[in-house]
């Protein structure tokens, strides 16, 4: 990163000519008092930076990413948390525009079948840009129910289920209603054009009209009335996936992930009651029959073994693979626009819902993943992956670069597929290529920790 003009700018990760094997400790900085805290705090040779102090790495909130990317100069080993244009994925009205682009050009370079495997998110329109567009779609399948997500919140903040035109158009006064009653006085053609916070034309030339883009926007999408139930109850995924570049795209699958369930069974005769329709836990935990120590949560080995248990193991193992493509498909749909900085790198958390059919749907991803621990089990879970997380980000400079595991992390895109045998050509076609993905099965990483350090202090000793 080059250092900007005409600025004053704060150095960080400067060693004074030391190679970055050499230094004694890692200078580690974050906004985080969760369990991003503890990790980084347990780390051994990781110190802890205060204030305006120089730090090698930062585990930083995204909203702290203009004032360190705009002004801060970084040396090459230093590593930061996001993305710069993170929201071009995690924001979700971003997210649907970056995926119907990619299915367009994939179709046109690659035929419908291609295309047809990005068909893995609802109908999706923004508002209040597409306004008449999600009027006429309406209006074709009537009685259906759609659910209504401001583009920029969590946690299901500001979320609702509604069957009626009345119901957005009253949905939220002031700004929001004012730009829909100027977009309904407008012909229909020019309501496609895409709307900014001030009501002029995006151009989609300013990072920082995006990053200011307002709760007002929100997204109208088809509600999946058929998902898969477990014991009569709703349920997502959550999943990680992080990603260390985007040019070249090499990313990483955690094993481990949780299934988030309602409390109240499912019925569409209710839209209104959240408990039912929306699983986030910062949701259900106001449920008056919410349980703080159980939670509502399923480890996914768990989730995997019952739906073995149910529909034989081929059936799973489709699944997961259906899985996997939205992870990569969803990545490369982005992967020209995202800034791939080689001082960033990203843990997302997918939600991902299972309809009746086992079928899987992106719901969305989440730049910053819940990492507060809402149960022991929850707790374990999110310290095991943070400290995955750091071993694959390797600041202490031990990999090789050519592991395809590290922990409970499995390298599943290289520029390419990565094939899970041990040998194999990376090369789908080429015999029975089966991706390097174990999501949902046993996580030993312990002993495959020990045994990768193990061998990397071995290759040290017997080069020098």
């Amino acid at each position: 990163m080059s250092r900007p003009k005409n600025q004053s700018y704060k150095g960080h990760g400067l060693s004074k000519g030391k190679e970055r094997e050499q230094r004694a400790s890692i200078r580690f900085k974050t906004t985080l008092m969760n369990t991003v805290m503890d990790v980084l705090h347990n780390r051994p040779g990781w110190v802890e930076v205060k204030d305006e102090g120089e730090w090698d790495f930062y585990w930083c909130d995204v909203s702290c990413l203009r004032e360190n990317f705009d002004h801060t100069y970084m040396d090459d080993h230093v590593r930061i948390s996001h993305f710069r244009n993170h929201y071009e994925l995690t924001r979700k009205n971003y997210m649907v525009k970056n995926l119907k682009r990619f299915r367009r050009q994939l179709e046109r370079e690659a035929g419908k079948p291609e295309a047809a495997k990005c068909d893995f998110f609802p109908k999706t329109f923004e508002m209040p840009s597409e306004y008449h567009l999600f009027v006429e779609e309406f209006r074709k399948h009537p009685g259906i129910t759609w659910i209504m997500k401001p583009v920029a919140r969590s946690q299901g903040k500001g979320i609702f289920l509604f069957r009626r035109l009345k119901d957005i158009t009253d949905w939220r006064q002031g700004t929001a209603s004012k730009k829909f009653a100027s977009l309904e006085a407008q012909p229909a053609h020019a309501a496609t054009t895409t709307v900014n916070p001030s009501g002029s034309q995006d151009t989609r030339s300013s990072d920082d009209q995006k990053d200011e883009l307002p709760v007002e926007n929100y997204v109208a999408q088809r509600y999946i009335e058929n998902p898969y139930l477990i014991g009569g109850r709703k349920f997502d995924l959550r999943v990680y996936v992080l990603v260390m570049s985007y040019l070249p795209l090499r990313a990483w699958l955690y094993r481990d992930g949780f299934a988030r369930f309602s409390n109240t069974r499912f019925t569409l005769s209710s839209i209104d009651d959240q408990y039912v329709h929306l699983t986030n836990v910062a949701v259900q935990k106001m449920s008056p029959d919410y349980h703080p120590k159980k939670g509502c949560k399923w480890m996914l080995q768990h989730f995997r073994q019952y739906l073995a248990s149910k529909h034989g193991p081929q059936v799973v193992e489709a699944l997961f693979s259906d899985m996997d493509n939205i992870f990569i498909k969803s990545l490369q749909s982005v992967q020209k626009v995202i800034i791939s900085d080689k001082h960033c790198f990203e843990l997302y958390g997918y939600d991902i819902l299972i309809d009746q059919d086992l079928k899987p749907w992106l719901l969305e991803v989440n730049a910053s993943p819940s990492l507060t621990a809402s149960s022991q089990e929850d707790y374990e879970l999110k310290t095991c992956l943070l400290e995955d997380t750091l071993h694959v980000v390797d600041m202490e400079a031990r990999l090789t670069g050519k592991e395809k595991r590290v922990g409970g992390f499995d390298l599943m895109w290289n520029d390419g597929p990565v094939s899970r045998e041990e040998g194999a050509p990376d090369l789908p076609g080429m015999g029975n290529f089966v991706t390097n993905t174990h999501l949902g099965c046993v996580n030993d990483r312990k002993n495959q920790l020990q045994q990768l350090f193990r061998s990397l202090q071995s290759q040290k000793k017997a080069s020098s």
